[in-house]
């Protein structure tokens, strides 16, 4: 409620206070999203043919690249979200280098609805966490003596999408009914 005016209590007027909901409900709480912390659980970089990997070549390399997001209850409103990078980069049927990140956060999340968890913790976290990643994945790369890698922007939505519709069972795969 937003108090605007409390007039002195002369010549008998009452006092005047205005509501911001114009006599509705009182909004809710914002919905927040707070990083508690963020951390490298495991890093690894291979280059197994150097200095052979590191030559000029031909033609542009092959790079595949998976993206994985895990995330787990901690306590009330915390959860640990878990980005898993995983990649490799290949020449002429060479692998030039690979590498795996294991990049996690604890994230506070208050005022959400409880059908909305999921999906924020699912897509709004691990896109708080990528920028910081992609940065440990470039650096990892250069220092391995390639030029740094800049992976594209990833789309969570539907990462978590294809996430959804994967766990849903397939109609064959569901028990007939004895009827």
């Amino acid at each position: 409620m937003l108090v605007l005016a409390k007039p002195q209590a002369s010549w008998g007027q009452p006092e005047i206070t205005m509501s911001a909901t114009n006599g509705g409900p009182q909004p809710q709480a914002m919905p927040q999203i707070g990083v508690l912390a963020q951390y490298v659980k495991d890093l690894s970089f291979e280059n197994p043919n150097a200095p052979r990997s590191m030559a000029p070549s031909g033609q542009p390399p092959t790079i595949n690249i998976q993206v994985n997001v895990d995330a787990a209850p901690m306590s009330g409103s915390d959860y640990e979200v878990t980005l898993r990078l995983e990649g490799k980069a290949e020449a002429s049927s060479t692998l030039l280098f690979s590498f795996e990140l294991v990049f996690a956060g604890v994230f506070r999340v208050q005022n959400v609805p409880a059908e909305s968890i999921q999906p924020v913790v699912m897509i709004e976290c691990p896109r708080l966490l990528f920028p910081f990643a992609r940065e440990i994945i470039a650096t990892a790369v250069r220092n391995g003596g390639f030029p740094p890698l800049l992976l594209d922007p990833v789309d969570f939505v539907t990462l978590y999408r294809q996430r959804l519709a994967g766990a849903q069972p397939s109609p064959a795969s569901q028990p007939a009914n004895p009827n």
